[in-house]
């Protein structure tokens, strides 16, 4: 196969894969939060109120939700890649420069998987693309 032929067939299924990329990373940060928040998946909650963990765990389950079902996704991404800048410069970049040496390389991954987001968009299989899909083909049929 060609190599023109192949990049066709990988754009074509680019927004299917995005799609299953923002599901899974929205996933993923969720369950973030509600280790935080409940204290589920092995880690202890973290008090409510608690600056920042606590704070953070609200932002990761609230935003992770609505990124995991493609809801306002850009507004939802661009808070979650602030917060997990935001945690990767105040909580792990004092103990070294990289990611391994400091232990942020989540954070690290999730604000630049959340910032990628931002500027693609959702993808397939997002909620407000059928809302909105569901919102055209009403208002068509009621013009007929």
């Amino acid at each position: 196969m060609d190599t023109a032929r192949l990049n066709d067939r990988l754009s074509r299924r680019q927004p299917l894969v995005l799609g299953l990329f923002r599901i899974v990373l929205g996933l993923l940060f969720a369950s973030e939060g509600a280790a935080t928040l409940f204290g589920v998946l092995g880690r202890e909650a973290s008090p409510a109120g608690d600056w920042p963990f606590w704070y953070a765990g609200v932002i990761e389950l609230v935003c992770g939700a609505l990124v995991l079902l493609g809801v306002v996704t850009r507004g939802a991404a661009f808070l979650s890649s602030g917060a997990m800048a935001f945690a990767y410069f105040t909580e792990h970049q004092k103990d070294g420069l990289f990611p391994l040496q400091n232990g942020g390389l989540s954070p690290a991954l999730f604000c630049w998987g959340f910032l990628l987001l931002v500027f693609s968009g959702p993808g397939a299989f997002s909620l407000s693309t059928l809302l909105r899909r569901d919102e055209v083909l009403k208002s068509s049929s009621s013009s007929l």
